[in-house]
């Protein structure tokens, strides 16, 4: 997802073949240790977990190699605008993707919402949890432990207005970098990274209070079960957002991309604006509704 900064239609050639690489090969074995790990550490087996963290110190360093031959390919002036493209339609595959991962996880909320929790409150089903409420939030048929929901004008609201904050900042770094102010474009990305960074902690302090003073854990049924499932994912996608924009913002400081030429900043600011949109609709469905 690199746009060089000396990279020209004129000079580059018709369509850039990368030269044989070994990063896939590294990527596998990493993806085979923590695959294997991961298994063997589920299953009380005590140097899994080392191998685990020795796929994922793998899998560190095959991004930091691949991603960096990438960056040189693209300030190199390999790239064409063929390329360009290529990249635009990739990122934009990679989103859709996305989308359909999340829209699975709303999909469960909404069955459990809108069928399974009235079904199990229906007449026969009352025959088998007589004392069961069918009435949302619940954790379900069974669980008699008790549990307090977060309001959604504490916590949430907050990281709501950092995040609606970052796609604003966001923006005023794309503007700065289309007039070519790099001084402002670093500065507003840096504050792009503080927002995030915050919204994180924000939401690890919530975790925290959910678990400790209002029992609101993985146990507690259908509710614990989607509300961590979805507030999880979601707070992982902004970690690996944050981690793009950190990594785009050292590549503004070292003179990258230019007004012209600078899908890498480009496809970041896609994914991070995506990363706004689904906490919305989290903020509606988990919190508020």
């Amino acid at each position: 997802m690199s746009q060089s900064a000396t990279a020209s239609s004129s000079t580059a050639p018709h369509y850039f073949v990368p030269q044989p690489s070994t990063w896939p090969i590294f990527g596998s074995f990493a993806l085979f240790f923590m695959a294997l790990g991961t298994t063997l550490w589920m299953n009380d087996v005590g140097w899994g977990k080392f191998m685990l963290i020795g796929g994922l110190c793998i899998l560190f360093y095959m991004m930091f190699g691949w991603f960096g031959t990438v960056i040189g390919e693209s300030e190199g002036g390999l790239y064409s605008k063929r390329v360009d493209i290529s990249f635009r339609w990739s990122m934009g595959w990679f989103i859709f993707s996305e989308v359909m991962f999340f829209a699975a996880f709303f999909g469960v909320l909404f069955y459990m919402r809108v069928i399974s929790v009235p079904d199990l409150g229906s007449l026969d089903s009352r025959l088998l949890w007589p004392e069961f409420t069918a009435s949302w939030p619940v954790a379900g048929p069974g669980i008699r432990e008790s549990f307090q929901t977060i309001s959604a004008f504490g916590l949430p609201a907050i990281n709501t207005m950092l995040l609606l904050a970052s796609g604003v900042t966001i923006t005023l770094a794309h503007w700065a970098l289309l007039a070519n102010n790099r001084p402002a474009l670093v500065r507003w990305m840096v504050a792009t990274i503080v927002l995030g960074t915050v919204f994180l902690f924000v939401q690890g302090y919530e975790y925290v209070h959910a678990w400790r003073d209002l029992n609101l854990q993985l146990d507690m049924g259908a509710y614990g079960a989607t509300f961590f499932m979805l507030t999880g994912f979601h707070g992982f996608h902004v970690t690996i957002g944050t981690i793009m924009l950190i990594v785009i913002t050292i590549r503004c400081a070292k003179g990258h991309f230019t007004p012209e030429n600078h899908f890498g900043f480009e496809g970041v600011a896609w994914y991070w604006h995506f990363v706004d949109v689904v906490w919305l609709l989290l903020f509606v469905v988990v919190y508020a509704l």
